[in-house]
């Protein structure tokens, strides 16, 4: 995070070069500090919304360690090539067990060791060889590791410079500013696949009510977002497929009025991977469908292993959970009942899985012609604004939020379970607390396209105006918790580095 702290004098002290800077500025840099705590102070909630607290973080460029101390991790691990700012990462930060800090090299990266998250704040214009530090954090990462890299966005560069040239920032050490596009480039080329990727800050201080206003949703609407001063990329390891037929996966079907569809959905369910097992879960029917769903269940005897239980509350969301909780599959996905997201399409959810493409498959009606029931005029345009506005939200692309049928590892969801637990129960449906949690884990969310058909028997368990009203309300929520960064303000005077 030492973009602001350049601010301070280059190095006078023999040695010269970027060690010798940065000494320096370990030493004399508190006055430009405090003039840079809501910069800072920005760049720590970002942080904090990406990684949880309790988490194993390696951090490259660590400075003085008040970033790696904010996110409050399990195992926090800060590396710097400057001793003094080790030294004073270590004085800062004495009495917390959870923290070390080191003097290495980014070069060397040398740590054996496996984190959840890896940071590099600010540092990759620093680095003689970029390449050579992004493939040696191989070493530090799982196949569940995110790298988080936060860069400065070139279009401020000439910014800089006039501020240079007039006196308002203290000359800098040379460095490499690269666009979004060099650094995408070099993650690609490094075995990492961008995950998500935004700009951030418009305006770097604090001030009540204009700072939110610009910072977190100004930065975000079309043309501005291109003016954020800060390149923030979220990545993951390029994984490798899972062995063809090693993974199980578990079908959830939640069950409301759908006594027609019981035995047409076991007859067109496949068989997925090592096997499959479908879970119906009934919700307060006002037809047979639980009689329905006992009796197919007993005569049935096929390849799948089937059960059926009654979900204990209310709504989808409720249904899904209970199926989901009792999954034994390595991998989850909801079937809607009403069979109009076809189950012959599972198996395209599962490649993508399986392969790694996605790590969260989900259904998208928006691509192919539907029929012609299939979704009514006003239904097709609440689900295009929602897509739009989840998509806002998530900071991933999202092109249907509301389609049905969602897979993922079920230890992924095991995770976005605890990382929804804070917000409470605010989604009755189950779609946004899975796109939700998703993207707050930043997993890879992949579209998969569908052919949406007609019912063939009874009507849909959706009120276009009194669920639509519920939408807005959750996609409000989101906004809010989500772009509103939701771990907490971060306090201004710990900010930095």
């Amino acid at each position: 995070m030492r973009f602001m702290s350049e601010l301070a004098p280059l190095a006078t002290e023999s040695g010269g070069g970027l060690r010798s800077h940065f000494n320096f500025v370990a030493r004399h840099d508190e006055k430009a500090r405090r003039a840079q705590r809501g910069f800072h102070a920005q760049l720590q909630t970002h942080f904090r919304q990406q990684i949880s607290e309790g988490e194993r973080v390696l951090e490259v460029g660590c400075g003085a360690g008040d970033l790696l101390a904010a996110l409050a991790p399990s195992r926090g691990l800060g590396l710097d090539f400057s001793p003094a700012m080790v030294a004073k990462a270590q004085d800062r930060h004495q009495g917390k067990a959870n923290l070390e800090f080191r003097v290495a090299d980014a070069e060397a990266v040398p740590v054996d060791e496996k984190f959840d998250h890896i940071v590099l704040d600010y540092l990759t214009g620093y680095l003689d060889d970029i390449q050579l530090v992004l493939e040696r954090l191989h070493h530090c990462a799982h196949a569940r590791t995110r790298l988080h890299l936060t860069s400065l966005n070139t279009i401020w560069n000439p910014a800089l410079r006039f501020a240079v040239r007039t006196g308002r920032v203290m000359p800098q050490p040379e460095s490499a500013w690269l666009s979004d596009g060099d650094l995408k480039n070099l993650l690609e080329l490094t075995g990492w696949e961008v995950v998500r990727f935004e700009r951030q800050q418009l305006f770097p201080f604090e001030v009540p009510l204009l700072s939110p206003f610009l910072n977190r949703f100004c930065v975000r609407l079309p043309l501005v977002r291109h003016l954020g001063i800060t390149l923030c990329l979220t990545a993951r390891p390029r994984r490798a497929p899972a062995p063809v037929g090693t993974l199980s996966c578990s079908v959830i079907v939640p069950a409301r009025n759908e006594s027609g569809n019981i035995r047409p959905a076991l007859e067109r369910i496949p068989v997925l991977g090592a096997g499959t097992e479908v879970i119906f879960v009934e919700g307060n029917s006002k037809d047979d469908t639980w009689e329905t769903i006992q009796r197919e269940v007993a005569a049935y005897t096929g390849p799948l292993k089937v059960r059926a239980m009654k979900q204990p509350g209310k709504g989808k969301w409720d249904a899904v959970f209970t199926g989901f909780a009792s999954a034994t599959g390595d991998v989850v996905v909801i079937q809607d009942a009403d069979l109009t997201a076809p189950p012959e399409d599972l198996p395209k959810f599962f490649a993508a899985i399986e392969s790694g493409a996605a790590e969260f498959a989900n259904g998208s009606r928006l691509v192919y012609p539907m029929e012609s029931e299939a979704m009514r005029f006003l239904n097709l345009l609440g689900n295009k604004f929602f897509a739009a506005a989840l998509s806002f939200v998530l900071g991933q692309p999202v092109k249907d939020s509301l389609c049905g049928t969602k897979m993922l590892l079920r230890s992924d969801y095991e995770r976005v379970l605890k990382r929804i637990a804070r917000f409470g129960d605010f989604d009755p449906f189950g779609d946004f607390n899975l796109l939700f949690g998703s993207a707050l884990l930043n997993l890879r969310i992949r579209d998969v396209p569908v052919r949406y058909k007609d019912r063939t028997y009874g009507e849909t368990n959706i009120s276009r105006f009194k669920h639509g009203w519920i939408l807005l309300q959750m996609t409000w929520f989101g906004i809010k918790n989500l772009r509103c960064f939701g771990r907490g303000n971060v306090d201004a005077s710990t900010s930095g580095k």
